[in-house]
């Protein structure tokens, strides 16, 4: 998945590569440090960016809406088709094709996958409408995958080229709960749950564990997880780059007890994941997207006070060392919540931010982002 820039600080970002003199020297994107909010469609919650397309493109949410941004700074609603009222783009190509998720209101929130070429006139369905279809995702060659009624499925060309099998070695009775991502190679990103009845310990086993799908029809991998069997703590795909490196968090939520830990994994995914250091300050992390070749991830530093999210700030990790903090917009203050949902290779990273103190709340996009992260005074 690609980047995009935000409404002001769009032109002077997508400038091109600097070049050092030399047959050897490593090219650099050129940036300007920056943070900006979004417009909103108006009428609801102001949103969020989810992914970076070409030429300025950021996708996501606003308003409840499947919408986009381009870099002239104008928010745009994805059509909605008939008989739904809301929705999130979640991914979108080097071509401007998207992928997502509508959702109707009625009892039990019933959704369905979509497509949309940028510039067209409508939505384009791949799914049934159920409560266990969306979260689609694509890919620059144009494969886009999704849940079909329960069913993970594979489209090229916009036909069904192949089902998804739950692992050989998952608990009978397995379902893939979300499907988080595809790479450049086909590599297909999910994530699983099982709950069962453990006779032999009369106790409920449960377990929430990623999946990949590699490209080539190879064996579907089920990535280790430190909890193999509590049913208050689940692991959580989030994103997986160009080298098949995944990442995620393992969740914690038990009454007003509540954990987050970053989890990494590295191919062949023989091991149990990695993790940064925390952001100072900060007791918890996720990581919720990875950028497709540079290693970098971004997520959100959090604290929890009574169960209750207290204090969230977007946060970003280079891929080695401790998280760091991203800022807030220029007169932000830090009762100021921000969170981080997509980066690009060019360290574009996008996400939402509630002001509650006059910068306002909206869709947010750090450009250059990696010279602005920062460790925070605790």
């Amino acid at each position: 998945m690609r980047g995009t820039t935000s409404a002001a600080a769009a032109a002077a970002v997508l400038a091109g590569l600097i070049t050092a003199a030399g047959p050897a020297a490593a090219a650099a994107p050129a940036c300007t440090p920056g943070v900006t909010v979004l417009p909103s469609l108006t009428g609801g919650p102001a949103g969020s960016v989810r992914a970076f397309g070409p030429d300025g493109l950021a996708v996501g949410a606003s308003s409840g809406l499947p919408a986009y941004w381009t870099a002239d700074g104008r928010v745009h609603a994805v059509p909605m088709p008939e008989g739904f009222q809301e929705g999130t783009v979640t991914a979108v190509n080097g071509k401007g094709l998207m992928a997502g998720t509508v959702r109707s209101t009625a009892q039990g929130n019933p959704g369905a996958a979509f497509t949309y070429q940028l510039g067209a006139g409508s939505v384009r369905l791949i799914t049934a409408t159920s409560a266990h279809s969306g979260g689609a995702q694509v890919n620059d060659a144009g494969h886009v995958v999704a849940l079909d009624d329960g069913v993970t499925k594979e489209w090229v060309n916009g036909k069904v080229a192949r089902e998804l099998p739950v692992p050989a070695d998952a608990h009978p009775g397995t379902v893939i709960s979300s499907v988080n991502g595809i790479n450049k190679r086909g590599d297909v990103l999910g994530t699983a749950h099982t709950d069962y009845w453990d006779q032999d310990n009369d106790q409920i086993v449960s377990k929430t564990f990623p999946v990949v799908w590699p490209a080539g029809g190879y064996p579907t991998a089920s990535l280790p997880v430190r909890n193999d069997g509590d049913p208050t703590i689940g692991t959580h795909a989030t994103g997986i780059d160009d080298k098949g490196r995944v990442v995620g968090y393992e969740k914690l939520s038990h009454r007003d007890w509540q954990e987050r830990k970053p989890a990494v994994w590295k191919r062949p995914y023989d091991a149990l994941p990695a993790g940064p250091g925390l952001v100072a300050g900060y007791e918890h992390l996720t990581l919720d997207a990875v950028s497709p070749t540079t290693n970098t991830a971004v997520g959100t530093a959090v604290t929890f006070v009574e169960g209750y999210p207290h204090r969230l700030r977007a946060a970003y990790w280079a891929g080695t060392g401790a998280a760091k903090a991203l800022p807030h917009p220029a007169g932000g203050t830090q009762d100021a919540r921000s969170e981080a949902f997509a980066v690009s290779d060019d360290d574009r990273v996008g996400g939402s931010y509630w002001g509650w103190d006059g910068v306002g709340s909206g869709a947010v996009i750090w450009t250059c982002a990696g010279r602005q992260a920062y460790t925070p005074q605790s």
